[in-house]
């Protein structure tokens, strides 16, 4: 338990934090989610419409260091070649 008066307010700014990240983290699991179902039912058009965001979602989870940027490149580069690979 906090003591001191600094000591709550951090835990306040962990809190609030936590949410921020929480939601930050879904969202981006959400449209990778959407983007690998576009690629399963073999929907071109849809898959390339939806990569973008995605990766763009991906670049914004790493600058906010939710996710490490090796585990960014290597989402990217999966789902990009899963959906060149469509044709």
């Amino acid at each position: 338990m906090a003591n001191h008066k600094s000591a709550e307010k951090r835990v306040r700014q962990n809190a609030a934090r936590n949410e921020i990240n929480r939601s930050s983290r879904s969202k981006l699991r959400t449209q990778i989610k959407k983007l690998r179902v576009a690629v399963g039912s073999s929907d071109k058009q849809a898959s390339v419409d939806i990569l973008g965001p995605t990766i763009s979602l991906i670049d914004k989870a790493v600058n906010k260091g939710i996710i490490h940027r090796n585990t960014a490149a290597r989402h990217k580069s999966r789902l990009t070649k899963h959906v060149s690979n469509l044709a």
